[in-house]
């Protein structure tokens, strides 16, 4: 008769846990683990002392996972059985996004305390001064309906939208993942990981509120979207290859270049999705919508933060997954890349508003 722990014994010995390098995942384990903080924060911390904590915390969380990523600097290999790459190119792009977090966190801590009102001699106002309180950027109640009764009594009493810092903190995880993607299902989940938070973040615009709303419904519209393309491609790639992995895939793919046709559609699904985030044309209409609409700290930090991510996983996806195809995909890059680029600066003479003409 066995034991039960000699049959978790044979168990282990026939499926031994996977080794994770954790030295190789610091600057990402870091980040998530502030976003995860910051959510108990939200919960268990009293209201008046929530915005310096978090900040604080935020702020460390960042310098922390740049340290890490200059420590690791020389460092290469996978971690989490392949799944993760850590090499030069993955290490720099990190260190620039979190160089970008580090800076968004910043706008996104900017706020005014600066009084409007007097009720009478030597007296503030308090409804007054309570609406340059909190972050300015942000609306004190997102689930109210814009100009309603509840808004009101939120800028009344002085509410601050403090957790936008713990979901900043986890679309920067997401966004330090996305370009270290070694197999495109790990790809897929730092792709909604950065994209969630970044949704809900588009609609708490202090001001324009409706415009705020309008843009967060269409990025997640269009972002599911794009996100469902790039399943697709994901299943595409898999049926012809039998792997997710992209060195596996570039691998299949040196085997039987001339017998890809599934693997061209792949790619040009996972562009799609890859391509939605960049902004590229003919995938940039959503981009002057929601730069509008979000905050201006948001619109900053989307601006170079995810373009930078994404750009990193579309080199990635090329350049070791489907490189044995670089003759069927180069030029439809640099059509791309010539599209945008005349697209772009002909659209922005049009634009009256500022975030439009950079978006």
């Amino acid at each position: 008769m066995r034991t039960d722990s000699v049959t978790i014994t044979e168990l282990a010995a026939i499926a031994p846990a996977p080794s994770i390098e954790y030295h190789l995942l610091a600057p990402m384990l870091i980040v998530f683990a502030v976003g995860v903080v910051g959510v108990l924060v939200e919960a268990f911390v009293p209201r008046p002392y929530r915005y310096l904590t978090q900040l604080v915390l935020g702020m460390a969380g960042v310098i922390g996972a740049l340290v890490a990523v200059v420590l690791l600097a020389g460092s290469e290999g996978t971690a989490v059985v392949g799944a993760v790459a850590v090499d030069g190119v993955t290490l720099f792009l990190q260190g620039t996004i979190l160089l970008v977090a580090l800076l968004g966190l910043l706008l996104i801590a900017e706020r005014g305390a600066v009084p409007r009102a007097r009720s009478g001699p030597g007296t503030w106002n308090r409804a007054a001064a309570a609406l340059d309180r909190g972050v300015d950027a942000f609306t004190p109640q997102a689930s109210a309906v814009p100009g309603s009764a509840h808004e009101l009594a939120a800028v009344r009493s002085g509410v601050s939208t403090t957790e936008v810092f713990p979901l900043t903190m986890i679309a920067v995880g997401g966004l330090l993942l996305f370009p270290a993607s070694n197999d495109l299902l790990t790809m897929f989940v730092a792709l909604e990981v950065l994209s969630l938070p970044l949704y809900l973040l588009c609609g708490l615009a202090r001001r324009r509120r409706l415009l705020s709303q309008e843009a967060a419904m269409k990025y997640f519209l269009l972002g599911a979207f794009s996100s469902a393309f790039f399943l697709y491609g994901v299943a595409l790639l898999y049926g012809q290859t039998g792997t997710v992995s992209l060195p596996g895939i570039g691998a299949a793919l040196d085997k039987q270049p001339e017998n890809a046709t599934l693997a061209l559609l792949g790619i040009g699904m996972l562009a799609v999705g890859l391509l939605f985030k960049i902004g590229a044309v003919p995938f940039q209409a959503w981009v002057p919508d929601v730069y509008q609409g979000a905050p201006t700290p948001i619109t900053a930090f989307m601006a170079a933060a995810t373009k930078i991510a994404a750009v990193g996983a579309t080199m990635r996806v090329l350049m070791v997954g489907v490189n044995a195809l670089s003759s069927d995909w180069r030029p439809v890059i640099a059509a791309v890349a010539v599209a945008t680029m005349v697209v772009g600066a002909i659209m922005a003479i049009t634009q009256t508003d500022v975030k439009r003409m950079l978006a």
